[in-house]
């Protein structure tokens, strides 16, 4: 125990914090704005076809990287009605080096 009479982190709450501080850095330089941008897939003003759009997307044939995608939910108050929004997180696409331009 140290002076204060604490007995410091819980086993393995350190290795658990360093895990997730370096998971935050990986998504931060994924989502970089200079990795790619956000590009809206859909969005509406109804909340029904809202929870039914992500019903579709969540079926099981469906592949979808949900660590690419964002979810917004735009508060109207009272001057304008809440809007939903998904967007997918497109990368830019790196050139590649044309084979043929060497000769």
């Amino acid at each position: 125990m140290d002076e204060a009479g604490d007995a410091g982190p819980m086993p393995g709450q350190r290795k658990r914090r360093r895990q997730q501080r370096n998971e935050l850095q990986r998504a931060a330089a994924r989502f970089a704005p200079d990795a790619g941008r956000w590009e809206v897939l859909f969005e509406t003003q109804d909340e029904a076809a809202w929870h039914a759009h992500v019903r579709r997307l969540r079926a099981p044939d469906m592949k979808i990287d949900w660590t690419a995608m964002r979810v917004d939910r735009l508060c109207g108050r009272l001057t304008q009605p809440t809007t939903f929004r998904l967007s997918l997180f497109v990368s830019k696409a790196k050139p590649i080096p044309d084979q043929d331009s060497s000769t």
